[in-house]
């Protein structure tokens, strides 16, 4: 039934998918296309050629397209007679194409007494095709020239020729200027809906509803429509969408009713024009019936599809939903129906999403920018599904499980069976009362036979070490006394200079471990050891394949104030839902305290590596590598502080992400298989999706400084530099919301946290995104940093030095907060894809901020712990 289950809920999905893709794309019947139209406006410049920059098609260029034109319109309308332009009325009268002649008149008034110049040479010839005359285009709306100015060429044409002269202005131009109307034989509007942000549904009411208000103000001329249409790609505009199926809609409607009616129109236009980018932005060059290559862009006559091809990118999807739940399922015995289906709809939603972005990027104009561009957000975009598959993985597996496969065996054994285990306790510089009290702790093991070796290394004070070392002989003769050990069970080592930091002093203690030791287990200089540790958990190792048994670490200082509180709801998440996880798979992350190791596997791997400062991860790695198994305990038997500042966590946090990342390098083979080890699928699945979001932060700060940059230039120039698309922008809008939506909801049902401290957790995690990006960063390119301690017991810092700890932080949110400001003061700051990129800025300022409010809040240690929630009130925190 399982099984069967496993088969039918991705097949449901897979329909529902395929479903929800014909839904999009229901077919609608439209007006066909007339046989013949009355015109278009043309314009034939090719993709690598710019009016603007006298970049002109040759005239064999020119008489193709109108050969294409020919029989499908009985006229065309240009713009300018510059150049070669001017050939076009003879060109086209071989064709049998009328031609609407049009000379541009721009704020150059010498460029445009040439121009009219050139229109009156023209005028001369003997052209029977010309059957109108357009002096300007939309030069009042530009402001290219005053209204006085124009009707003087206006005025000075019509004197020349009986053929009738008019300009062309968008509706309200006409409304606003009437006596413009007074000087030209004909009145020439532009209809152009999606500029005014209408909905296609009413666009084209709207249009003949102006048309019909200019003919009304001006009974006694004829009123056309100079231009109508609608681009087929580029930014969305109110309610106005750009796309192939909506122009299709639009200009086979309003054909069908100006034919009707019996308006004369100009279709808008018969070419994409490329070069119109830099004047409208990339919106301009998708206005054509035809595009850039002169291919058609839609049917004519058949029902409108929204995508025509929709049934291959369905089938895509599909495929690689089905490619990623093959590997989501792959070790999915013990995952419920609702996991295996949470899984399902996350995947399938996920891969459709990604074919819509890759398609709809694809549609428009490849430039080498935008191909670069495109690769690039290709790479992120499977960043970004792996990223989602390994994250709804988690969800699904923290959730959903049915059974635990690896649950903990309790065995009681008896004390004459329990092996000897030597504890070591590295220390570098420790307040000695600190010390002191955790070897107090050790001494109360309720454990038949163990030794504690402190390795003090490198500590150059002797008044920091020599106290302890005091109360390690002090700790023997009181056991001794009480009749609990015959030897030196504490042993106290200082050791200056010894290399490799705490792996180093981890490997001496290891050189000086009681031959008669089986089980070597490490704890921190401040962690506070419940009695029965050992004795609940070495019985573990009674499975002689356990080479590892891993308590979480805990805190006990998170009741001091509101800081630390925050500090270890957020530092639970990783204890009690991803090392659950993990260890369902046999893949946990060793970390170097509450933590025990067979000491033969510890020699037989080769002890701890002092060229990492996570040896404690990368020997846990090692030992899998070498086949052998790890169990975690989700109980808490010890229990150490919490950084007292925003800084030293900060500090904590730079190491444990920059080790990872030098782990995952080093063994990058054998995590790739690349090389033969004994680790399985499952165990590599965890150690390069258990760290990537570590890795999704690196890539997102790369994101931030092209974001800041992309915005630097929509503010430098708004008129050409337009938002990123609206679907792309839109996904770390997304991300953010399902990390935040994943994160609060595993933390209610599996820390079982209250509403207070996952938010809570979810602030000090988002303030450390910045310093894990810089680790990874630094991770990537730098092998040389050293190991650096987290101190304990530190003086709170003042309110202005937490400022200082945050400094980047403080800088990039500025930078982010301002930049979304300033592109909110654009002209088109109406425009939705501009609203959009605002509030993707101002959510990338957010961790940021929230590092500044946590280092603030770090420096205010009298504020209660009560405002995040206190300990107790984590219901599900175990104890031992």
């Amino acid at each position: 039934m399982h099984r069967t289950l496993s088969i039918v809920i991705p097949l449901l999905i897979a329909g529902l998918s395929v479903a929800l893709w014909a839904m999009m794309n229901q077919p609608s019947v439209e007006p066909p296309w007339p046989t013949r139209i009355q015109g278009y406006s043309f314009q034939p410049m090719r993709a690598d050629q710019d009016p603007q920059r006298r970049i002109y098609p040759s005239l064999t260029e020119i008489d193709q397209d109108l050969s294409l034109l020919q029989g499908e319109a009985h006229a065309i309308r240009t713009y300018s007679v510059d150049g070669p332009l001017g050939q076009i009325p003879a060109l086209a009268s071989a064709h049998g194409l009328n031609v609407s002649l049009g000379a541009w008149i721009g704020p150059d008034a010498k460029a445009n007494q040439a121009e009219l110049e050139r229109l009156i040479d023209i005028l001369r010839e003997p052209h029977r095709n010309i059957v109108r005359v357009f002096v300007g285009n939309e030069a009042i709306l530009r402001e290219d020239v005053e209204v006085a100015d124009l009707t003087r060429d206006l005025d000075r044409i019509r004197r020349l020729t009986e053929i009738p002269v008019g300009t062309a202005e968008p509706w309200h131009v006409w409304l606003k200027y009437p006596e413009l109307a007074e000087h030209v034989d004909f009145i020439a509007i532009h209809l152009l809906p999606y500029w005014e942000g209408l909905p296609i549904d009413q666009a084209v009411d709207y249009a003949f509803k102006r048309l019909d208000e200019v003919q009304q103000a001006f009974p006694g001329k004829e009123v056309i429509i100079g231009e109508v249409g609608w681009p087929s790609h580029g930014r969305r505009n109110r309610g106005a969408e750009p796309s192939q199926a909506n122009q299709t809609r639009f200009l086979r409607r309003v054909l069908a009713r100006a034919e009707q009616e019996g308006t004369v129109y100009y279709v808008m236009e018969a070419f994409d024009q490329l070069w119109k980018t830099k004047i409208e932005g990339s919106i301009g060059s998708y206005w054509g019936v035809y595009d850039a290559e002169r291919e058609p862009k839609f049917a004519l006559t058949q029902p409108v599809v929204r995508i025509p091809n929709w049934h291959e990118l369905a089938a895509l999807s599909v495929g690689i939903a089905v490619l990623l739940l093959l590997l989501l399922y792959r070790d999915s015995s013990s995952l419920s129906s609702s996991g295996k289906g949470f899984l399902a709809l996350i995947t399938y939603a996920v891969s459709t999403a990604a074919v819509l972005l890759v398609y709809q990027y694809t549609q428009q104009y490849m430039t080498p920018l935008t191909t670069v561009v495109g690769v690039l957000l290709l790479i992120g975009g499977i960043g970004v599904l792996i990223l989602l598959s390994a994250e709804a993985h988690e969800w699904a597996e923290s959730l959903w499980l049915k059974r635990w496969r690896r649950a903990f065996p309790r065995r009681e054994v008896p004390d004459a069976w329990l092996p000897m285990v030597s504890l070591h306790v590295p220390a570098y510089n420790e307040p000695p009362a600190l010390l002191i009290e955790t070897l107090d702790a050790l001494a109360a093991l309720n454990y038949p036979r163990f030794e504690v070796l402190v390795i003090d290394n490198n500590t150059k004070d002797p008044a920091v070490w020599e106290p302890v070392r005091a109360h390690c002989a002090q700790l023997n003769r009181r056991l001794m006394l009480k009749g609990q050990s015959h030897g030196q069970r504490f042993r106290f080592f200082h050791v200056s200079p010894l290399a490799g930091f705490k792996a180093g002093a981890l490997n001496f203690a290891l050189r000086e471990t009681d031959p008669k030791a089986a089980i070597v287990a490490v704890i921190d200089a401040d962690y506070l050891v419940s009695p029965n540790w050992l004795h609940d958990l070495i019985p573990a190792f009674f499975d002689d394949e356990v080479a590892i048994v891993q308590a979480p670490q805990d805190y006990r200082d998170g009741e001091e104030n509101a800081f630390k509180a925050m500090c270890l709801a957020e530092y639970r998440g990783f204890f009690h839902i991803g090392m659950v996880t993990r260890n369902e798979r046999n893949a946990i992350i060793q970390h170097g305290t509450m933590t025990m190791i067979r000491r033969n596997v510890l020699e037989a791997v080769g002890g701890w590596s002092e060229w990492c400062i996570t040896e404690d991860a990368e020997l846990g790695l090692r030992v899998f590598e070498a086949g052998h198994k790890a169990l975690y305990i989700p109980a808490t038997y010890g229990r150490g502080l919490i950084p007292d500042t925003f800084a030293d966590f900060k500090k904590q946090r730079f190491r444990w992400a920059y080790g990872a990342v030098r782990v995952l390098i080093a063994h990058r083979r054998e995590l790739l298989g690349l090389r033969r080890t004994r680790l399985t699928s499952g165990q590599r699945w965890h150690f390069l999706s258990g760290w990537l979001p570590w890795f999704a932060d690196g890539f997102n700060l790369l994101f931030n400084f092209a974001a800041l940059a992309w915005t630097i230039a929509m503010v430098a120039a708004p008129e050409t530099i337009t938002p990123p698309y609206m679907s792309i922008a839109l996904v770390p809008l997304v991300l953010f919301g399902f990390k935040m939506i994943k994160s609060f909801v595993l933390y209610r049902r599996r820390v079982d946290a209250t509403w207070r401290q996952a938010f809570a957790a979810g602030l000090a995690g988002l303030a450390l995104s910045h310093t894990i990006a810089r680790a990874s960063w630094a991770g990537i390119f730098s092998g040389k940093l050293g190991f650096f301690r987290t101190p304990k017991l530190a003086t709170s810092v003042a309110l202005f030095r937490a400022l200082m700890d945050a400094r980047e932080e403080a800088l990039l949110l500025c930078a982010f907060v301002l930049g979304a400001f300033a592109v909110l003061q654009r002209p088109d700051a109406y425009m939705i894809d501009v609203r959009v990129w605002a509030a993707v800025l101002l959510v990338q300022a957010v961790p940021y901020a929230a590092a500044i409010l946590v280092s603030l809040i770090s420096a205010l240690p009298r504020l209660p712990a009560n405002l995040v929630g206190t300990l107790r009130e984590m219901r599900s925190s175990s104890s031992a």
